[in-house]
């Protein structure tokens, strides 16, 4: 398992997995370890992953200062990586709260930035939150589903009232609710720091304006991919970020939802394959 030390001293590790070249991917959750993506629904076949995990996640170790969990302070760990790796530049991936971490990388380093694909990604970096009606809408088109009946009441009382997440609604995060989704979820019970989930969106960890202001200069082509069916970031959401960007295009997984590499793992590795290639075509 490769690391590198990140500027505090806290060393901080990530995983490889297929050949060619490197593709940095940041995770979501927020501050999940890195495994909850494995091959990206076979997205290492046409790049090597190099798939981090963010300090007091996974194998990395757990900064001195619980402050740097803070989503702009995480910048600095992903300059870190790039100059270890040698990169010049480097194509990036955030996924879901990876997002606005690999938002505010553009804004702060634009010049260090060849691509950036922004999947599923909620823009709270950019003061665009997914809403509860997002959430509930999104949820609502799935009406004709037979778990709906009884999960849709237990999600709209914990989006609206809070409390314990209820495993009855977890499928609402999927577009289709089998035996690998289910596998896939099972996987998040055990993971996550929820001290760096809580501090990851504190106070001071995003200025809108100036992300806004600064990402003006990134001439990097950008790709932001929602899924048809999630409900953060919805596809409307997904067409206002992309217009914060001055060279970017929307992709809709047809019946994904916030996990598209799940649903339909090969048009998710084709598609974005097509986008770090060069050959995207928006939506």
């Amino acid at each position: 398992m490769p690391t590198f030390i990140a500027p505090d001293g806290t060393r901080l590790a990530y995983h490889l997995r297929g050949d060619g070249d490197p593709l940095v991917v940041l995770p979501g959750g927020p501050m999940r370890p890195s495994a909850y993506l494995g091959d990206l629904g076979g997205l290492a076949a046409h790049r090597q992953l190099v798939l981090l995990d963010l300090r007091g996640t996974g194998d990395s170790a757990v900064p001195a200062d619980p402050a740097t969990y803070r989503c702009d302070r995480l910048v600095d760990d992903v300059e870190a990586l790039r100059v270890h790796l040698g990169l010049e530049r480097m194509d990036l991936l955030g996924h879901s709260a990876g997002g606005s971490l690999a938002t505010l990388y553009a804004a702060r380093h634009p010049d260090r930035v060849a691509r950036l694909a922004l999947i599923t990604a909620t823009p709270w970096a950019l003061g665009m939150p997914a809403t509860t009606e997002d959430r509930l809408a999104a949820a609502r088109l799935r009406a004709g589903e037979p778990r709906f009946a009884e999960a849709y009441p237990a999600f709209e009382k914990w989006l609206l009232q809070g409390g314990d997440f209820d495993p009855k609604f977890i499928p609402f995060f999927y577009g289709r609710w089998d035996e690998a989704a289910a596998e896939h979820a099972r996987r998040d019970e055990d993971e996550g720091n929820e001290e760096a989930a809580e501090r990851y969106g504190s106070e001071g960890a995003y200025d809108p304006p100036a992300t806004r202001a600064a990402l003006a200069t990134l001439a990097a082509p950008v790709l932001v991919y929602a899924g048809e069916l999630d409900g953060g970031p919805r596809p409307d959401l997904a067409r206002r970020t992309a217009e914060a960007f001055p060279n970017a295009e929307v992709a809709v997984q047809p019946g994904a939802g916030h996990y598209p590499w799940v649903d339909d793992p090969e048009w998710f590795a084709a598609r974005t394959a097509d986008f770090f290639t060069g050959s995207g075509k928006g939506e």
